[in-house]
């Protein structure tokens, strides 16, 4: 499945959430990746259906237990493990 769609969550949808989707947006051009949106929002505002990927911390890995494509961060602010997990998720397409 390509991926066109990345959903950042966060408890609230306001705070990390808007920082993790700004820094998936820099290393998905610093990839060389284009053509996929980057959004953010709640934990409670999602469905599997609503992107193609989604990026938590991992506090928030249980309730997306169920999610067949998400990548967890360990550290939210980490441009590294963000580029590294990205390249990863596009290198199995």
């Amino acid at each position: 499945m390509a991926i066109r769609s990345i959903m950042c969550c966060c408890g609230q949808g306001l705070g990390s959430s808007m920082i993790v989707s700004m820094n998936v947006e820099r290393a998905l051009k610093n990839l060389g990746i284009s053509g996929v949106s980057v959004d953010h929002t709640s934990l409670n505002e999602i469905s599997p259906n609503c992107a193609d990927l989604f990026v938590v911390g991992a506090d928030l890995a249980p309730q997306l237990a169920s999610y067949p494509n998400k990548i967890i961060l360990e550290q939210l602010m980490d441009m590294n493990e963000i580029t590294t997990k990205l390249k990863e998720v596009f290198d199995k397409q």
